[in-house]
């Protein structure tokens, strides 16, 4: 059974003790066994790890799991080593803790394979550079806190996570179906890749699911500025209307920006959002119908939030 780390109150004498352990060590480099040197280290190579696990006061985190949160929770938006977390915890299943953090205990923990993944999506790219990570440039044994604050529905969405992960489905379907079962919550990319079972391509499915399908799924740098970096929330479960989902995303920006990021008929906007309001989203609408002609113009679309949306196609709808 592996050997527990023994944290102390005063790290000071675990450093003297470990600097006399490795003093003493010098006679055994004299000698010609192998296995000697090696058993001599070990009293060393313990008292290490103790000294490790030693550095966060055990009245603020007595446990492994607690050493590595509380010491991520001082670096957030940090690119750590994993063998940082392995010096705190003081154990050697530090990775199995971590993970444990994620799943169980709701704490957004990326890691450097996860970054990579993400930076397939052009505005997830973009949003990395804006807090001074390159996804290029991370390892996969690399972490990064993304919030300190936590997560305490994550243990609950992952249960579900586990569930649709085991269906014979293409990973769009999963992605999909995960989103519907989570309206309006954020939901990670640490969520979505371990769904697609690490596959890389799942951050490009996500964009296909916005641009090309029509799901409003938003990001910070897709139509959620308040959102954290490298979330997703499926805002309403509905597609765009097909021929709405066809518009560039620069001439979408261009339209949202002139009308000021509200809609045009009742001048709601985000800052309004509520629990109780039945308007949670804008949309573009085209003034004269894809059906009749229309493009996909700045001069051809207007900002409608998806009550004044739906009336305008009903309206249309009606007419004779």
């Amino acid at each position: 059974m592996p050997r527990h780390s023994k944290p102390k109150d005063n790290p000071e004498e675990l450093r003297k003790a470990l600097v006399q352990l490795l003093t003493d060590f010098a006679d055994e480099l004299e000698k010609d066994d192998l296995r000697s040197k090696v058993i001599a280290l070990i009293p060393a190579f313990n008292t290490l790890r103790d000294l490790g696990s030693s550095l966060i006061p055990r009245s603020e985190a007595p446990s492994a799991r607690d050493r590595i949160i509380e010491y991520l929770k001082q670096y957030p938006y940090a690119v750590i080593d994993g063998s940082e977390l392995m010096i705190v915890s003081g154990i050697s299943e530090w990775a199995r803790r971590v993970r444990e953090l994620r799943v169980q205990f709701g704490w957004w923990i990326y890691s450097g394979v996860t970054f990579k993944q993400m930076a397939q999506n052009p505005d997830d790219a973009e949003s990395f550079e804006k807090i001074g990570i390159d996804p290029a440039k991370i390892k996969p044994d690399q972490y990064v806190l993304m919030s300190t604050v936590q997560d305490r529905d994550a243990a609950l969405r992952w249960n579900l996570l586990n569930d649709i992960r085991k269906e014979k489905i293409a990973v769009k379907d999963k992605i999909i179906k995960y989103f519907r079962n989570n309206v309006g919550v954020q939901v990670t990319g640490e969520e979505l890749s371990y769904l697609a079972k690490g596959r890389t391509e799942w951050a490009r499915r996500v964009r296909e699911l916005r641009t090309e399908e029509g799901w409003p799924i938003v990001t910070k740098n897709a139509g959620r500025g308040d959102l954290p970096v490298g979330v997703y929330v499926l805002e309403e479960d509905r597609q765009a209307y097909e021929h709405d989902r066809k518009i560039p995303d620069d001439i979408r920006v261009a339209v949202l920006t002139r009308d000021h990021f509200s809609c045009v008929e009742c001048g709601w906007n985000r800052a309004m959002l509520s629990r109780e309001d039945p308007r949670h989203m804008l949309e573009l609408h085209h003034k004269k119908h894809h059906k009749d002609g229309g493009e996909n113009t700045e001069e051809n679309l207007e900002t409608l939030c998806n009550v004044c949306h739906d009336k305008k196609h009903r309206k249309g709808a009606d007419t004779p």
